[in-house]
């Protein structure tokens, strides 16, 4: 069949085209972070995380990442560490230590929402498949993957009906809290439910249950940008190693 082999061919020649990082980089990325700034000593890797995921934000054009992660690191840094030695109060001194490790979690957040907004199911079963993963870890990860934006998608219609409704007004939710979330929990959870069979549809066509191994039109394959990756990390490992952090005070 030449039409259908010229297809194909074509198909992988676009997607090839505009391939960024391999899947199986980006997990491992998300993993190293996760590991590094949570660990004992993480906050000496941090400001380099925070930069990294503010650079993946950027190349993915996302624009609101981009300025949302550093501002929320620099708001847990002026609670963390700056104003702890203003101002000395036990308040503070707890404020302090929960943003400690709050900007942990910023880092990587940022870092993992780059895996999650550039990497489609399709992609990471090939990549886990790629490694071999067994084939029930594999598709449940895929299936959550794509489950979070629909339900995101899900709760912000809701909420838009709510607002026509006047349901979801400051007033009405001061007043009747429990009735508030009540009316906001009963549709997201028929939307939920409805959107885990439409998933679950949808994996059955696409072969996921079955024995035979699906064949991918963009298998993951390492390229000079999963290398830039890796140089860029070694830099900013060394920069956070040898450079003076100001994460590393203590806080008063």
């Amino acid at each position: 069949m030449p039409d259908l082999a010229a297809t194909v061919g074509t198909a992988r020649r676009g997607v090839a085209g505009r391939r960024g990082l391999d899947p199986r980089s980006k997990i491992l990325l998300v993993l190293l972070v996760s590991l590094a700034v949570m660990s004992p000593g993480g906050l000496v890797f941090v400001p380099a995380s925070i930069v990294l995921a503010t650079v993946l934000a950027v190349t993915e054009r996302a624009w609101s990442r981009a300025l949302l992660v550093p501002v929320a690191a620099v708001v847990m840094y002026v609670l963390g560490w700056v104003l702890p030695l203003v101002w000395a109060n036990p308040v503070v001194t707890v404020v302090a230590i929960g943003c400690g490790y709050l900007i942990r979690f910023i880092a990587a957040f940022g870092v993992g929402a780059h895996l999650i907004a550039t990497t489609s199911p399709t992609q990471l079963s090939a990549a886990l498949r790629a490694w071999h993963v067994p084939r029930a870890i594999s598709v449940t990860l895929a299936v959550m993957l794509r489950f979070f934006p629909v339900v995101a998608a899900e709760s912000a219609a809701v909420l838009d009906a709510m607002r026509l409704r006047g349901l979801a007004g400051t007033m009405d939710l001061a007043r009747h809290p429990i009735l508030g979330i009540e009316r906001f929990t009963v549709p997201m959870i028929a939307a939920s439910l409805r959107a885990s069979e439409d998933l679950s549809a949808s994996a059955i066509l696409r072969g996921l249950g079955s024995r035979r191994v699906p064949v991918s039109l963009d298998p993951p394959r390492l390229g000079w940008l999963d290398l830039v990756l890796l140089l860029a990390l070694t830099v900013l490992a060394a920069a956070s190693l040898l450079l003076p952090n100001p994460l590393t005070m203590v806080i008063a």
